[in-house]
C-alpha cells in the first residue's frame, strides 16, 4: 500500500515510522523550510524516531498526494482548511485521507473531518484516527489500542485492516461526532491537569477526570453524538497519556503556565478550549471546566478560578 503522512512532526514522523514498519511504501511529506522537515532531511531521525532508509522524504506536496492510496494528515489542527486548499490543486479524487489530528476549527467550530468536506474531499473517503498512545512507547515495541472512525463502516473496516498490528489494537468507531469531540477535549483535560500538577494538586485529578468526561459527554449529545464517546478511547481511554505522563505537551504546558513559566512546543488543547467554549455557547450546553482554563489563559488567578469552580450551584452528577 502507498502511503503519504503530510507532516512531519513529532506525531507526522511517528506514522511514517509506524506505517514503515507495518510493511507500507511510505512518503513523508514537510515543507522545505520548515525545521522539523530539514532535521530528518540531514539526519534521518529526530528526537522521537530514527527513519529508516526506505522511507521516502519529499518537499514535493504534489507528487506526495497523487503517489497515494492513503493519504495521512498530522499538522496543526488550526492550519488543516489553509492546507486543504494547497491538496486540493492536485489529483487528490479516489484519495483515501486519514486526519491523525486532535482539534476543532476555532473560526467556525468545525471538527476536522468537516473542514475536510467543506474542502471537497468526499465524505465516504475522510476518516480519523485518535486515541491513546506515545510515540517514547511505540517505538520501545510497548503496544496500545486506538480507535479509526468515519462516515462509511466499510472504510472503517478497511482502514483498521490496513493499518492493524501487533503494536496497536484497533477498535472500530461508530460515532464520528463523539470520536472527533472526544479527542479534540482530552487535550483541554490535559491542559487543566497540567495546572493542577503546577499547584499542587495532584489528588484533584481524580475528580477532573469524572467531570471532565461528563463535560464532555454533554458537548457530544448536544451535537448530535453518542455521549459514550466521552468514556471509549477517544476521550477517557486517553487521559493517561494526556493527564498524567511527562510525555504530554499539554500536560506540561498547563503545569509551567501557572508557575509563570513558558512551554514553547505545540499544545493543540489552547486553541481547542477556546473553539469549545463557543461552540457549546451556540448548543447551550453548560462547560465549566473548558471555560475556567480560557479564563486562566486570559490571566485570572488559578487558586480563585478553582474556588469560584468549588461555589457553582449544587448538582446532580450525571446532569445534562
Amino acid at each position: 500500500m502507498n502511503i503519504s503522512v503530510l507532516g512531519c512532526g513529532r506525531w507526522g514522523s511517528f506514522l511514517a515510522w509506524y506505517n514503515n514498519h507495518i510493511g507500507h511504501n511510505v512518503v513523508n511529506y514537510g515543507r522545505e523550510n520548515s525545521p522539523s522537515y530539514k532535521v530528518l532531511k540531514e539526519t534521518g531521525k529526530n528526537e522521537w524516531v530514527t527513519l529508516n532508509d526506505n522511507i521516502e522524504l519529499s518537499c514535493d506536496l504534489g507528487y506526495s498526494v497523487e503517489r497515494a492510496d492513503i493519504i495521512i494528515i498530522s499538522i496543526n489542527s488550526q492550519g488543516l482548511r489553509d492546507f486543504f486548499k494547497q491538496i486540493t490543486a492536485f489529483d487528490y479524487k479516489n484519495k483515501i485521507f486519514v486526519l491523525c489530528m486532535k482539534g476543532i476549527e476555532l473560526d467556525t467550530g468545525k471538527r476536522l473531518s468537516e473542514v475536510a468536506i467543506e474542502s471537497g474531499i468526499d465524505k465516504d473517503k475522510v476518516a480519523v484516527w485518535v486515541g491513546p498512545g506515545h510515540i517514547q512507547e511505540f517505538t520501545k515495541g510497548r503496544p496500545s489500542c486506538m480507535v479509526i472512525d468515519s462516515y462509511d463502516p466499510a472504510l472503517t473496516d478497511r482502514l483498521i485492516n490496513t493499518f492493524k498490528s501487533d503494536l496497536i489494537r484497533f477498535y472500530h468507531g461508530n460515532d464520528i461526532i463523539g470520536t472527533e469531540i472526544g479527542a479534540a477535549t482530552k487535550n483541554v483535560m490535559g491542559i487543566l491537569a497540567g495546572a493542577l500538577d503546577g499547584m499542587g494538586l495532584q489528588t484533584m485529578k481524580g475528580p477532573l477526570m469524572a467531570r471532565g468526561s461528563r463535560e464532555v459527554a454533554r458537548l457530544i449529545v448536544a451535537l448530535g453524538g453518542n455521549e459514550l464517546s466521552a468514556y471509549g478511547l477517544c476521550h477517557l481511554g486517553d487521559y493517561e497519556t494526556t493527564l498524567f505522563s511527562e510525555h504530554s505537551h499539554n500536560r506540561k504546558w498547563g503545569e509551567m503556565f501557572v508557575q509563570g513559566k513558558k512551554f514553547d512546543k505545540l499544545a493543540e488543547g489552547v486553541m481547542t478550549a477556546r473553539a469549545v467554549s463557543r461552540l457549546a455557547a451556540r448548543v447551550g450546553v453548560d462547560v465549566p471546566l473548558t471555560d475556567a482554563l480560557n479564563k486562566l489563559i486570559d490571566g485570572d488567578p488559578a487558586d480563585r478560578l478553582l474556588k469560584e469552580l468549588f461555589k457553582r450551584s449544587l448538582k446532580h452528577e450525571f446532569y445534562m
